[in-house]
């Protein structure tokens, strides 16, 4: 078992980690370039892009439980038409997007109160990434599909590939031609259609006879496409409500100042950090979950989630020393401006501890998806985002001003951990 999470974990672990390496680098490279406003645009950007983006999550989460469970139970059929369906919505949703770009501009910008330098580059940010979400939203369809079909050196390879040459781009545009936020959204746009690019020719390559099992006549299967927008629903409700908690964090940081602000966004850079780390492991379970579910084996069901466990707190464990030994070095990479690092150290202390904590609720996350289990981890992210995280802030912000904002983070998401431990009993072990 040990042997089986870790051939998924460890290319999931590196591959997930290029996400946070490149929001690092856009981060550090704004960080230093003249005045605390370009890492602000950055962050109020990459905001909006998070919950245009993190909403539609459940295209690689859904297509990951959906294909695992297909390839568990050998049905061929079903595993290239999830991959089909995913894609063709993928890319109807992104037709929406752009079309409705000045729209969700002009209320993301009206809901967003930084300052107007901040703003500025932010909305020329927003309306050149825009144009990357075919190929980003493709892109989530494929990773799923990936990750159902037991393979998790194919999204370690695109996630190489496409962060790399964005991060390559990203100086090239800044350094060589004097770019700005301009040049980190040129460069991400770029770097995703080649990324799409690339990761069509792994699956003609090395997946050609699943074409063989095309049937265009069950692409829109009444009870399939029930199944797939079902499950999908409400993988996207718990994630828009997910990105309203991170959106809302942001939002208010850029309310203390562009100096909290660029600290907050700095240190949530570490929360991604472990996030991304620990959903290593969390994939990890959404294959073997989702795959002995379709084989209806249900001892070692139990088995990867106990041993996926182990895995992924230890991680919390070692991340947490880390950033405890450490973590004046690690902000000092982001940014050498004295003001944001001193308060940074601050509130560096909510950062140290969140990896203990938010371990439990990502390797859950993983278990359930494998199992498509998508109602409770909706009913978990609404309660924990509306009865804990949103009540907590208000009541302490008029005494604990921005550790207000951090304590209901690190509550929010112990929440989500308590409430998924309580619906397991019921959605995952109950055949057990």
């Amino acid at each position: 078992m040990n042997r089986k999470i870790l051939r998924l974990a460890i290319p999931n672990i590196l591959s997930n980690l290029t996400v946070p390496l490149l929001s690092s680098v856009d981060t550090a490279i704004m960080g230093h370039l003249p005045g605390p406003v370009y890492i602000g645009a950055i962050a109020v950007g990459s905001m909006i892009f998070n919950f245009i983006y993190w909403g539609v999550g459940f295209l690689r989460m859904g297509t990951t439980g959906l294909t695992a469970q297909a390839y568990g139970g050998k049905n061929n059929r079903e595993i290239i038409l999830t991959l089909a369906r995913a894609v063709l919505v993928a890319l109807g949703i992104a037709a929406f997007l752009i079309a409705a770009k000045d729209i969700i501009d002009l209320i993301a910008f009206k809901l967003i109160n930084g300052s107007e330098e901040v703003e500025s580059h932010a909305r020329v940010y927003f309306q050149i990434r825009i144009f990357a979400a075919p190929a980003t939203l493709s892109l989530y369809a494929l990773h799923g599909w990936y990750l159902g079909m037991q393979n998790s050196r194919f999204p370690l390879y695109l996630g190489l590939f496409v962060n790399l040459l964005n991060i390559l781009l990203n100086f090239l545009f800044v350094y060589r031609f004097g770019m700005t936020v301009d040049g980190i959204a040129w460069a991400t746009v770029i770097s995703q259609y080649a990324g799409l690019g690339f990761g069509m020719l792994l699956i003609v390559k090395y997946y050609p006879s699943v074409f063989r099992f095309y049937d265009k006549t069950k692409l829109l299967e009444f009870d399939k496409i029930k199944k797939f927008f079902g499950i999908n629903f409400d993988l996207f409700i718990r994630t828009l409500f997910l990105i309203f908690v991170f959106s809302f964090f942001t939002a208010k940081s850029a309310e203390f100042g562009d100096t909290v602000l660029s600290a907050n966004s700095i240190l949530l850079q570490l929360w991604l950090i472990l996030s991304y780390g620990v959903d290593g492991f969390a994939f990890a379970a959404e294959s073997l979950v989702g795959k002995y579910i379709g084989k209806q084996n249900k001892p070692m069901l139990v088995k990867t989630v106990k041993y996926i466990f182990g895995w992924g707190l230890g991680q919390g464990v070692a991340l947490s020393l880390i950033f405890l030994i450490w973590i004046k070095g690690i902000i000092s990479l982001y940014t050498n401006q004295y003001q944001v690092i001193t308060t940074a150290m601050q509130f560096a202390g909510w950062t140290i501890i969140a990896p203990l904590i938010n371990a439990v609720s990502f390797i859950w996350d993983g278990i359930f998806i494998g199992a498509t289990a998508a109602k409770p981890m909706r009913n978990s992210m609404v309660f924990s985002a509306a009865v804990v995280f949103l009540p907590l802030f208000y009541l302490l912000y008029p005494y604990w001003g921005n550790h207000a904002l951090w304590f209901a983070m690190i509550m929010f998401m112990l929440a989500r951990g308590i409430t998924l431990s309580v619906y397991s009993r019921k959605y995952i072990f109950r055949n057990s």
